[in-house]
């Protein structure tokens, strides 16, 4: 059996998010629990309503055939894999819970840390 993953995603970034999703899913394909854990900034990658300079990036990923964080999002679900927003995260960025996607987690970095246990931390 394999370790844990938890993602830590800290920045807004498309490029980051993206990737923290591609992490994700891909170790959710091959059987590993994945924790994906935003905080600060990091936290609009939860958020319910997308911004709209990240739907022209998702458009021209799509064009290229590449999944977009859409598709991934939705894949992450499929997948179990555990979300959470940091609390602290959210009041920072003046964000409320009402703001997140359906099934996304709020709570603080000893969840994160707990859930993964002996297992890895990535920090995108």
């Amino acid at each position: 059996m394999s370790l844990p993953l938890g993602i830590l995603l800290l920045s807004p970034g498309h490029e980051r998010a993206h990737y923290a999703l591609v992490l994700a899913t891909g170790a959710a394909a091959i059987g590993r629990d994945v924790v994906l854990f935003a905080t600060n900034a990091g936290c609009r990658l939860f958020a319910a309503r997308r911004p709209l300079e990240a739907e022209a990036r998702e458009a021209l990923l799509a064009g290229r055939g590449v999944a977009g964080i859409g598709a991934l999002l939705a894949a992450a679900e499929d997948l179990g894999i555990r979300r959470i927003a940091c609390e602290a995260g959210l009041r920072a960025e003046s964000l409320d819970a009402t703001d997140l996607q359906p099934g996304v987690e709020v709570a603080g970095v000893v969840t994160l840390l707990s859930a993964v246990g002996a297992g890895q931390i990535v920090t995108l």
